[in-house]
């Protein structure tokens, strides 16, 4: 693979081709020979000395300095703190799920080395305590609000503990807080809460001015002839009300998320999202006779949520991109190229990574999604 020539660009997002620089002063970075698009990175020791963290469980936590290793039991945090870091050197330890996604997406062509990172916990969260052992990172993220089981294992093998809570925008913000604290990069953790507000405003001037009928849409996944959906007590009814949807699972009640055709049908959805945490394609949601009555279905309106550095439908580093990516496919309109100039300006601020159009086609999914409607706003 040739290195892509092109050079670094600053900071440029928003849906006016606003331009702002994102990470303070970056250091003029030369072009490598070889296969590699990454930007060489410059050690960091801004952060040095102790410090203390208050996690989102309220704990106080205290390090040394600045974490050199760390391990994440939970996902997507491993590609937030790669954001922050703008590196994984400093990353040991994945969730098991989390290594799936690295080996399907963007994130292993960016860092290799998370393809083959070692797994501290499984879909469970429950950390293994005997990896942890031989990794010994100096810092240890899992859930905070999920009881002292998937806790106290870790903090009496006696690694520093840093819990979290998800579900809301502010759960994220404060994410990358944390982690930016951690890695000893306060600075850049504001810079990126700054980002993740100021697209927020900009995505509801947008909608504002997006008159008239708002989509019905949701997110739907698929296990064989079974299919299950999120609510809109999650993560989903803050951002598909960002975006201009209605999303039509509000009020729905189910533990597990398992939803029928019947229902499925009943909320007639006008565009269904289909989740990245499984196999199932568009092609796959057409071919089923019993939803072809729904209007995403009849309307070619069935679209594979993008697979970037992690999967866009969660709260994530990339989360700005999937807000573009969801209003646009809601609200079809001139086909000007902004979100694959946006990913090409995130992906070298997030990940000092230059993507290549052909790479940029994959995030997308244009492989699955060519056929789907107004897709083809989204070719080069």
């Amino acid at each position: 693979m040739a290195a892509n020539t092109q050079h670094a660009r600053p900071w440029k997002l928003g849906f006016r081709h606003r331009r702002w620089m994102i990470g303070g002063v970056i250091a003029a970075l030369a072009l490598t020979a070889g296969c590699s698009n990454r930007d060489p990175q410059t050690a960091d020791n801004s952060g040095a000395g102790a410090l203390t963290i208050v996690d989102q469980r309220g704990r106080t936590i205290t390090l040394d300095g600045p974490a050199r290793t760390v391990a994440f039991t939970v996902m997507p945090a491993p590609s937030i703190f790669a954001a922050v870091d703008r590196s994984y050197d400093r990353i040991v330890g994945i969730n098991q799920s989390t290594r799936v996604a690295n080996r399907g997406g963007m994130f292993a062509t960016m860092f290799p080395a998370s393809a083959d990172t070692t797994t501290v916990a499984g879909s469970d969260f429950v950390p293994n305590v005997e990896t942890l052992l031989k990794l010994r990172p100096d810092v240890v993220v899992q859930w905070g609000d999920r009881g002292a089981s998937v806790t106290e294992p870790i903090e009496s093998a006696g690694f520093p503990v840093v819990g979290l809570k998800y579900g809301t925008q502010e759960d994220l913000e404060q994410w990358i807080t944390l982690f930016s604290r951690i890695a000893g990069k306060p600075d850049r953790g504001e810079q990126l809460v700054a980002w993740q507000r100021s697209e927020q405003a900009e995505m509801r001037t947008r909608v504002s001015g997006q008159q008239g009928h708002r989509p019905r849409a949701m997110i739907l996944s698929r296990a064989g002839d079974t299919y299950s959906t999120t609510t809109a007590e999650g993560y989903d009814g803050f951002q598909f009300d960002l975006v201009g949807a209605d999303l039509v699972t509000k009020g729905f009640v189910s533990d597990s998320g398992t939803v029928g055709p019947e229902q499925i049908l009943s909320w007639d959805p006008e565009v269904i999202m289909l989740s990245g945490f499984d196999e199932s394609t568009p092609a796959d949601i057409y071919s089923d006779p019993r939803l072809s009555g729904v209007s995403a279905v009849r309307n070619k309106r069935v679209y594979k949520t993008p697979l970037g550095a992690y999967r866009w439908q969660v709260p994530s580093a990339e989360s700005p991109l999937m807000w573009q990516w969801m209003n646009r496919i809601l609200y079809t309109g001139a086909h000007d190229g902004q979100l694959r100039d946006d990913i090409r300006a995130a992906f070298d601020d997030l990940f000092a990574y230059r993507i290549s159009d052909d790479e940029i086609d994959q995030v997308l999914r244009l492989d699955l999604n060519k056929n789907a409607a107004n897709y083809d706003q989204f070719l080069r």
